[in-house]
């Protein structure tokens, strides 16, 4: 007990002083859990031990409801193209290429191998969507992509663990296998079913009665572990039974309230299992096998960079597919999940297993750094496969001279010019994205395909020469560069049309050259105009 204690203290002790400090860097939680974990294990010898396998599969059960928990028929059906289209066709494609990639580097084939190549096309639900939820992005359209095939992915998670429980088995006819396995299903689903429509409204309605808030986390407690004691009596995983309670309770009336009641709750036990995944490195393995799991970790993120990327970029802008397939290169905590289970049913040995954990922990600790930097590592990768597309880029027209310069063809940037092309001042547009210069030209518009935060394009624009520059970029990322392109031209008069989130990066360089027109005001100007009219014909 003594020890045990000591254990918890230094661990709770650690994980509060990590994440405090990585809090100030926006490094996500999750990294802090893995490193205590790293650090107990280093300190106290866990690494491999039998407890540790029972704590990580504690952790996993949890993990399981706390998905099933937010699962979402409704919102599933709102989402088909983005879950079963794009989902299916990621995990299928990454399932067989990471397949080819562990048959071909770590030997392993059948069956083994199968599963191992479809765990590590899982990517991390709990890493991306924490980030994605904090920063807003995602109510963006790349957010949306990569959501849905999230969703896809965690229904994936099932069929993976059903195969884990059918493959790990000694019975030879796998016939007789599958059917009692389909029977089993049969029997687990209708039992749970029955249980969830008819006991659980009038368990929760009984436990609320008492008015006690413990009994009713208790009560949802006891629901989870019995729903995984019974997945577990048919042969099936624990972690199978806990995400169909989390579905069955996500789906009474008393939802809300569970969410609100276990946030904290769920937040501590997704923190136990990452720390037990933190606890299964063994340096020893690491350090012998280093080469190997960099190895490991640059083909499988670049694997499943190119597969997403080339699955979105059919039917989506090059940014979309770009962003979306960043956002889930990484490996999952699902596929921690299946590496653990089969190294407990002896399927994996422990080496293989070993790198296979750390390399998916890389990928996981990587994640929240380019999910930060998101918009600036797409811009550079869009620019690198814009600029090979274009073959005979134009020549922009360097002897204009008092013209106007416009940075963006955007909506804003396409209005800016029907007004100047009115007013017959010459003008010349550069943009980076080569479908709007495409439909510039199409128009009969001087637009030219170019990176406006290069000083050389700056140059060739004639940039000292002209009246006026106008700013229509509202892309963060894209307009620290240019800012930082033109303070060698301090003499250019600019004009910078801003919304709340870009206009403060130009605020710190304001100069008499400089006009900030601000979103608000020129929407307050418009509807103000508006009224005016309508109040002078009403009078007229």
């Amino acid at each position: 007990m003594g020890d045990f204690l000591e254990i918890f203290l230094i661990t709770s002790g650690l994980a509060v002083l990590l994440n405090v400090f990585f809090k100030k860097f926006e490094i996500p939680t999750i990294i802090g859990y893995i490193l205590v974990g790293i650090i107990i294990s280093y300190a106290y010898g866990f690494s491999g031990s039998e407890e540790l396998t029972h704590i990580a599969e504690f952790g996993i059960v949890f993990l399981m409801f706390t998905i099933g928990l937010e699962f979402s028929f409704t919102h599933l059906m709102a989402m088909k193209k983005e879950v079963f289209l794009n989902g299916s066709l990621q995990v299928i494609i990454c399932g067989l290429v990471c397949f080819l990639l562990v048959l071909g580097i770590l030997g392993l084939g059948g069956k083994v191998g199968i599963i191992v190549g479809f765990a590590l096309a899982l990517s991390s639900t709990a890493v991306v969507l924490k980030i994605l939820n904090d920063s807003g992005d995602i109510k963006e359209q790349y957010g949306r992509k990569t959501l849905g095939i999230l969703i896809f992915q965690d229904i994936a998670v099932i069929p993976l663990l059903l195969l884990v429980d059918i493959f790990s088995s000694n019975n030879q006819n796998i016939t007789q296998l599958i059917l009692t396995t389909l029977i089993s299903v049969v029997i687990l689903l209708t039992l749970l079913y029955l249980i969830g429509k008819y006991l659980i409204d009038r368990i929760f309605h009984f436990v609320i009665r008492a008015s006690s808030n413990e009994l009713f986390i208790l009560t949802i407690l006891f629901i989870v572990m019995g729903a995984s004691f019974l997945a577990h009596y048919f042969g099936f995983s624990y972690s199978l039974g806990a995400f169909i309670a989390g579905v069955l309770i996500a789906e009474t009336k008393y939802k809300h309230k569970i969410e609100a009641d276990l946030v904290p709750f769920r937040d501590l036990l997704l923190g136990l299992f990452f720390i037990s995944v933190g606890m299964q490195i063994n340096f020893k393995i690491v350090f012998e096998n280093w080469d190997l799991i960099l190895l490991l970790t640059l083909l499988v993120g670049l694997l499943k960079f190119g597969v997403i990327f080339g699955i979105l970029v059919i039917y989506n802008k090059k940014r979309v597919a770009i962003k979306t397939a960043f956002s889930i290169a990484q490996i999952g905590e699902f596929a921690l999940a299946v590496f653990s289970l089969l190294q407990v049913k002896n399927m994996l040995d422990g080496q293989t297993a070993q790198i296979l954990i750390v390399v998916s922990i890389i990928t996981m600790i990587l994640t929240p750094f380019v999910l930060n930097n998101i918009r600036r590592i797409s811009n550079a990768v869009e620019d690198i496969i814009q600029t090979q597309e274009v073959t005979q880029p134009q020549a922009v027209n360097s002897t204009l001279k008092n013209h106007i310069v416009i940075f963006g063809y955007g909506i804003i940037g396409q209005e800016v010019v029907q007004k100047i092309k009115n007013s017959g001042v010459p003008y010349l547009v550069l943009e980076n994205d080569l479908n709007l210069v495409k439909l510039g030209l199409s128009r009969g518009e001087n637009v030219y395909f170019a990176n406006a935060a290069q000083e050389e394009t700056l140059k060739i624009a004639n940039i000292k020469e002209c009246a006026v520059a106008i700013i229509t970029i509202f892309n963060e990322a894209r307009l620290a560069m240019l800012q930082q392109a033109l303070e060698s031209y301090g003499e250019v008069d600019i004009v910078i049309y801003t919304n709340n989130s870009s206009k403060k990066l130009f605020y710190s360089k304001i100069d008499k050259n400089v006009e900030i027109v601000q979103t608000e005001r020129v929407l307050a100007r418009a509807l103000i105009s508006a009224a005016l009219e309508k109040r002078i014909s009403k009078n007229a």
